[in-house]
């Protein structure tokens, strides 16, 4: 224990993403031994102090601050973890890509592609490792699927289709929430779903070419938190659909919903080739469905289990054969990879979703709002 490394960890935010990606820090050495270096949960901040200092106290961070600046600017801190809402990502993010810090910050990466666009090129010059955080690429079952993609299983990809469906928001008396104000969260269903699954498109499937989108927003008015009594315009939208077409041929549809009533976090998507098709189930996540034509022995579907020791990704780092893992476990595998490609100063890419990603993927959401508001298709610029 001792001869290891040590980095220290600054979490921005507690409640949602705070819990997760504490949970993912303390358990990497648990699971991935000898691992890469002990990650040290040094300082957690977030805006209220008593609720802050309960989380720093439940995780186990050493300290607690209501200013994030002093959390990206502790000399114990090596990686910032921002868990923050949406409109907290880039200037922390900046700031402590400037004080050197390494990165890691939740999706979707920014509001919109201007500010992600700003924090890639941060990222670039500062050098640092700068990790977009999304956690659905590294579901064992996930990362199978682009393994059998790029050794050709499938053949040449003809299709893409994925959704991505809640239904948190359905009640009309639901209040008006950060995720809900556009200044807050840059877009609605489409950031906070969306973005997901537009970035295991382009994990699975290769670049966007262009896209075409509708947008709807169901209930345009909701209480305000502080006061029920008074309604608050919703300023994002609360579901989408778009048509992609990929620079290699292929074609592809999105869906999002926080309507979907009797969903709660059904996220799925179905490529298929000319070899074959696979499909994915997020609420089944140990398991990947498999079609090979002429496959004769199953002349139809096939469940693969992902959970064996010696072929299947990361599964190797928890229980015996046959032995699910869940959700929180996304989480302890890409913080491991970061950890891993910090220490031994590997790229975060290609299986890692770097700033660049974070960025590409927002320049896609931004031009599937533009196409609906202008009723027509719009070819994505990458800048």
């Amino acid at each position: 224990m001792s001869s290891l490394r040590e980095v220290g960890v600054a979490m921005l935010g507690y409640a949602f993403m705070g819990k997760a990606h504490s949970h993912a820090w303390r358990d990497i050495p648990l699971f991935f031994w000898p691992p890469p270096a002990i990650p040290r949960l040094v300082t957690i901040y977030g805006r209220s102090g008593e609720r802050v200092r309960e989380a720093a106290l439940r995780y186990g961070y050493r300290r607690y601050t209501t200013d994030w600046r002093q959390a990206v600017k502790d000399p114990e801190v090596e990686i910032v973890d921002n868990g923050l809402p949406n409109n907290m990502h880039r200037d922390p993010c900046i700031e402590a890509m400037e004080e050197g810090k390494h990165i890691v910050c939740e999706k979707p990466l920014a509001r919109n592609a201007s500010e992600a666009m700003d924090m890639r090129d941060v990222a670039r010059r500062t050098g640092v490792k700068a990790m977009c955080a999304f956690n659905y690429r590294f579901v064992p079952a996930v990362m199978l699927a682009r393994r059998l993609i790029e050794d050709g299983v499938l053949g040449r990809i003809y299709h893409f289709r994925a959704h991505y469906l809640q239904d948190w928001i359905v009640d009309p008396s639901f209040p008006l929430v950060w995720r809900l104000r556009v200044e807050d969260a840059g877009s609605g269903a489409l950031g906070d779903l969306g973005s997901h699954i537009i970035d295991l498109a382009r994990f699975l499937v290769g670049e966007v070419k262009a896209v075409n989108g509708v947008t709807r927003t169901f209930i345009e008015e909701r209480p305000l938190e502080s006061d029920p009594s008074k309604r608050g315009r919703v300023t994002v939208d609360d579901a989408f659909a778009a048509t992609l077409e990929f620079e290699n041929g292929a074609i592809g549809t999105l869906e999002a919903s926080r309507f979907a009533t009797g969903h709660k976090n059904y996220n799925c998507f179905e490529i298929n080739g000319e070899k074959g098709s696979i499909e994915f189930n997020l609420e089944r996540l140990n398991e990947l469905r498999m079609y090979i034509v002429g496959e004769k022995a199953t002349e139809g579907w096939r469940e693969i289990l992902v959970t064996e020791s010696d072929v299947h990704p990361f599964i190797r780092a928890y229980w015996p054969s046959g032995h699910i893992i869940g959700w929180e476990h996304t989480f302890v595998n890409e913080l491991y990879h970061f950890l891993r490609c910090l220490v031994e100063d590997k790229p975060i890419e290609p299986y890692g979703a770097t700033f660049e990603d974070g960025y590409r993927c927002a320049e896609v959401c931004d031009a599937i709002i533009e196409s609906a508001r202008m009723g027509r298709r719009m070819e994505i610029v990458y800048r």
